[in-house]
């Protein structure tokens, strides 16, 4: 941790000889966690630096410094104060009109027109990104297995088998009732809460 405050003291400095620099920050919570503890955590010495390093780093033309998090609570209270960051912008659980983008990405074209796509939309409230797309894919092998192995499908008759569209509304529901969300209520409940505490668009 200790060599982390410096390698990212000198990575900054690297980044201001650059004439434009967007600088992207993933999972910061690792590196600027709540600093509590006594003694200090070595972490808390990443933390202060990056601390430091933010407020000169805006002062630099053409910088744009972004960072994500999926447990903002975690951040030091510090981190978020105004002058460091001008917003802090919630993405949450995807809305109506994110899912059915999402399902339409999903279903195969060729039972499209068939599909309840907006009974997928409401069954789906609570899930994550990768849940619905667990589902459409479950719901996509499920239907292959069920024509696979069906009567109709083995060619017993001499005739050519039939070929599977696709899943069916019924084989999407039964999909979605088999996946367990990523995203407990309570996780929802608190990112619902942050958002009124925190954001700033």
């Amino acid at each position: 941790p200790r060599g982390l405050a410096g390698a990212l003291r000198e990575t900054f400095l690297n980044i201001s000889e650059l004439e434009h620099a967007v600088v992207f920050i993933d999972e910061v919570e690792e590196i600027a966690a709540q600093r509590q503890g006594e003694p200090p955590s070595p972490l808390q010495g990443v933390t202060n630096e990056l601390l430091k390093i933010i407020p000169a780093f805006r002062e630099q033309p053409g910088r744009l410094l972004v960072c994500a998090t999926n447990f903002i609570r975690a951040l030091d209270t510090a981190f978020l104060r105004h002058g460091r960051f001008d917003y802090v912008i919630p993405i949450g659980l995807p809305d109506e009109e994110a899912r059915t983008a999402i399902w339409a990405r999903y279903i195969p074209q060729e039972v499209a027109a068939d599909v309840d796509i907006d009974a997928l939309v409401e069954a789906t409230d609570g899930f994550s990104p990768a849940d619905v797309e667990y589902a459409a894919r479950k719901a996509s092998q499920q239907a292959l297995e069920k024509a696979v192995y069906s009567p109709a499908y083995s060619g017993a008759d001499g005739q050519q088998p039939p070929v599977a569209a696709g899943p069916s509304t019924a084989d999407y529901l039964a999909a979605i009732a088999e996946t367990r969300t990523t995203v407990s209520a309570e996780v929802a409940q608190d990112f619902r809460e942050d958002i009124e505490r925190i954001a700033r668009l």
